[in-house]
C-alpha cells in the first residue's frame, strides 16, 4: 500500500516536467510524507531503510528537485539542517521548544498581526510559512513549575 500526501502529487508533477518516477525519488517523498517535520539525515536513514544504496548525497538532491517542483517545502528550526514537510500540509508557524527538541503547530492566524506590524513599520513581506517561534512547549513548561509567557528583552 502506497502512503498517502506527497506522493500522490509525484507521478504526474515529475512527468509534466519530462522527468523519471524513481524509486529514490518514491521513497524520499514517502519518507517526507511518513515523518512529517524530518531533517535530510532523517529522510536518509528512512530511505536506507527499504533502500540501502541511496546516500545522503542523493536525498539532498531529490529534497532540493522536490522542492522546486513544489512537492515539499523547508524551514530552518534551529542552527541545523532544514526541516522538509509536505506543501500539501497547510501552511502552519513552527514552535520550536528549546529543552525537548519538539515541534509543534500553530494556525498561521496567530501571525497575521505580527506581520502587518512588521510590514507597515518596516515595509517587510513576511514569508509566514518558514516563520519558527523558539521557546518552552507547555510540556516542559510544566515540568518545571510554571512556564513564562513570553521572554527575552522584546517581551519586557
Amino acid at each position: 500500500m502506497r502512503a498517502t500526501g506527497v506522493d500522490d502529487e509525484l507521478d504526474g508533477v515529475l512527468r509534466a516536467r519530462g522527468l523519471r518516477v524513481t524509486p529514490q525519488r518514491r521513497l524520499v517523498a514517502d519518507a517526507v510524507t511518513a515523518l512529517g517535520h524530518s531533517t535530510p539525515e532523517q529522510i536518509c536513514e528512512r530511505v536506507q531503510q527499504r533502500l540501502p544504496s541511496v546516500n545522503l548525497s542523493t536525498v539532498y538532491r531529490t529534497l532540493e528537485l522536490l522542492e522546486d517542483l513544489g512537492v515539499v517545502s523547508h524551514t530552518h528550526l534551529g542552527h541545523g539542517a532544514p526541516t522538509y514537510h509536505p506543501t500539501s500540509h497547510a501552511d502552519h508557524l513552527h514552535l520550536v521548544c528549546r529543552r525537548c527538541g519538539g515541534v509543534e503547530e500553530a494556525d498561521l492566524r496567530h501571525a497575521g498581526p505580527l506581520a502587518r506590524a512588521v510590514a507597515g513599520e518596516h515595509g517587510f513581506v513576511t514569508d509566514l510559512g518558514h516563520l519558527s517561534l523558539h521557546g518552552v512547549c507547555g510540556r516542559c513548561a510544566a515540568i518545571e513549575g510554571g512556564g513564562r509567557e513570553a521572554s527575552g528583552p522584546s517581551a519586557r
